[in-house]
């Protein structure tokens, strides 16, 4: 059993867990992800790492409250336990060289985002961050941000905070006032990613986005996260999560990410597990 040390609520929807797990965060780099279960009864879920601590033991995963898991996980508290955490998975990014780096994060993404900020800035590198949300109620991290980098640009849709625009407006402007970046790397909804990539293309910058395709076992076998990248055929669980994202088929992984919508939707609208749990407020 994991033990759950601390739980932080970050906003309305989104929280962050703490979880005893000492080998995890011994060996765990930027960029790769945990699966976990809650119960004997649960579904494996994958999870970004958000953060390590080795001296403790501990490794912090943060979540979006979107469906009966991560609502039922929302519920958990300090002192709670998980049955699995089955880490760490995935491939780690590749952040040696790196001297210019700008890291987006949009929405939840930046807890994704937040690690590589992190690594960079160890490294020595000069680091920008970019945060993306719809409005100043969702905002999260801002001050883990502005410890792991040089400049913190915080981006609004609707300008209730920060500046008003995309996390693509800002890129492209301090890519217009002359920053010379190494690596940009783009973790957040698929459209955000996507568009990221368009801005950095055109002057030939590496630019790195984290995938989420839906992913079973998490070592391959199963080859539900496949995705297409420059017209291969590759498995976010053992090839990535990271990916080029001038290669990426950006618009298969949206078509295969909304396989289960409908379904997702009338179960959430019909599981007497999840209005039990308090879905249904």
């Amino acid at each position: 059993m994991y033990k759950i040390l601390r739980r932080k609520q970050l906003n309305d929807t989104v929280v962050l867990l703490e979880i005893e797990a000492p080998f995890i965060a011994k060996k765990a780099k930027a960029g790769q992800f945990i699966i976990l279960r809650i119960d004997e009864y649960g579904e494996r879920m994958p999870l970004t790492i958000a953060d390590t601590d080795p001296k403790k033991g501990s490794v912090t995963i943060i979540f979006q409250i979107v469906g009966q898991t991560t609502m039922i996980l929302s519920k958990l508290n300090e002192g709670d336990a998980l049955l699995d955490f089955v880490g760490p998975l995935g491939a780690a990014t590749e952040l040696d060289g790196v001297k210019k780096a700008c890291v987006i994060g949009g929405g939840v993404g930046c807890a994704i985002a937040y690690p590589s900020a992190k690594a960079l800035f160890n490294n020595g590198a000069k680091v920008d961050v970019i945060a993306g949300f719809r409005n100043k109620d969702i905002v999260i991290l801002e001050d883990e941000f502005k410890d792991v980098c040089d400049n913190l640009y915080i981006t609004t849709d609707d300008g209730s905070y920060g500046e008003q625009g995309f996390v693509t407006n800002k890129l492209q402007s301090l890519i217009d006032a002359g920053n010379d970046y190494d690596l940009v790397i783009a973790i957040g909804p698929v459209p955000m990613m996507k568009f990221v990539a368009k801005v950095t293309e055109p002057y030939n910058i590496k630019t790195l986005v984290s995938l989420n395709p839906i992913m079973i076992d998490g070592t391959g076998m199963c080859g539900g996260c496949r995705v297409t990248v420059d017209g291969k055929i590759k498995f976010a669980c053992v090839d990535g999560p990271d990916f080029d994202g001038h290669k990426v088929d950006f618009d298969e992984l949206m078509k295969r990410n909304s396989t289960y919508k409908e379904k997702e939707a009338h179960d959430k609208e019909h599981c007497r597990m999840y209005k039990m749990a308090g879905g249904d407020k």
